[in-house]
């Protein structure tokens, strides 16, 4: 199990509860690394994202605390809305698992067509004039891939995973993240991807999906 995703969840958990309330302190940072068994920088990233969500607050030298908006924020969590209250760490753990893992059957089932609306999505996020067209032409190509694989779930998932995408929390991490020079790597990164697609080279396609992912994930979540 993700102790990142446990240690998010239990924070909700207390909150949907009502354990926690409006203007209760958290636990320390240490106390909740301790407990979870996590780093002091896994408990750092959680917080943040709650952070972002509004559900906590910070002051320097005073600790951890609820928000007036978290008790009715955590209904709409309670909800289950898989778009939108999926962390951008939760996302980027299933495309670690997902992405790799589809390469196979792309190459096995991948049509010329398919690699030109794989070119076209490069082409476009390398002339994009903005982020956020450069994010949209990412997301394009990630599910133009997964849409070569002719497999009518893996296409939904990958689907989900862009509504994921284009929900603030992942955009503003990226807008944190993304500097002219790490654009231009991911840039690489793709054709790197989309050649080896095109070469049936299982291996270096499956080499090439895992190193851009974990490069995202290290610019946009620190790890």
């Amino acid at each position: 199990m993700n102790t990142s995703s446990t240690l998010r969840g239990f924070i909700l958990e207390s909150l949907q509860s009502g354990q926690w309330r409006a203007g209760d302190r958290l636990p320390p940072e240490r106390s909740l690394s301790e407990q979870f068994n996590v780093s002091r920088a896994v408990v750092r990233k959680v917080l943040q994202e709650l952070k972002d969500l509004d559900l906590i607050s910070q002051t320097v030298g005073s600790g951890t605390y609820v928000t007036e908006r978290a008790p009715s924020a955590v209904k709409g969590l309670a909800n289950g809305d898989p778009v939108r209250h999926t962390s951008p760490a939760e996302l980027m753990e299933a495309r670690l698992a997902l992405e790799p893992a589809i390469v196979e059957m792309v190459i096995a089932n991948a049509t010329s067509a398919d690699f030109e609306q794989m070119e076209i999505c490069c082409r476009k996020a390398e002339a994009a004039a903005t982020l956020e067209e450069f994010e949209h032409w990412d997301g394009m190509l990630h599910e133009v891939i997964a849409n070569a694989a002719r497999n009518t779930f893996i296409s939904n998932v990958f689907r989900l995973m862009n509504q994921v995408r284009a929900e603030g929390e992942w955009g503003k991490l990226k807008k944190r993240s993304v500097t002219p020079e790490r654009r231009a790597e991911y840039q690489k990164e793709h054709r790197r991807l989309v050649e080896a697609l095109k070469d049936r080279d299982q291996s270096q396609a499956r080499k090439a999906a895992v190193e851009h992912l974990l490069n995202v994930r290290r610019n946009l979540l620190g790890f």
